[in-house]
């Protein structure tokens, strides 16, 4: 899962195109299959949303939250390709995206009744 957030003036407006941008930098790198997006937007007033100093109002934050077992390479080609695309294809800055990667134990997931390290019909390899 993932989740971002950011003022809600410019987020908004970029969402769609920003998680096209996200789920086709997971797609690449990681293996993730077309209909495995899931992303969540929490557009902030500018008053709740308080960022470091030298960044703009398109300061974004990207939290990912995936199952533990991804290579520290396969994750820091991750955060390098989504830097390297958010700021291609949306005009955001580097300096203006933050990228935290989250990692639980499969056994620390639930989908589908079950837990993660009791799904054996992923269509995707953690492992990576």
């Amino acid at each position: 899962m993932i989740v971002v957030y950011g003022i809600k003036d410019h987020l908004n407006p970029i969402k769609a195109q920003l998680s096209d941008v996200i789920h086709s930098c997971m797609q690449s790198v990681l293996g993730m299959p077309e209909d495995k997006r899931a992303h969540r937007f929490v557009p902030l007033d500018k008053s709740d949303f308080y960022y470091p100093g030298g960044r703009s109002e398109a300061y974004t934050v990207i939290e990912i939250n995936m199952m533990a077992g991804r290579q520290p390479e396969t994750q820091k080609k991750l955060i390098k390709t989504l830097f390297e695309q958010i700021e291609k294809q949306l005009c955001i800055s580097p300096i203006d995206v933050e990228i935290t990667i989250k990692e639980q134990q499969p056994y620390q997931w639930g989908f589908r009744g079950i837990t993660g390290d009791e799904a054996n019909d992923l269509k995707y390899k953690v492992n990576v």
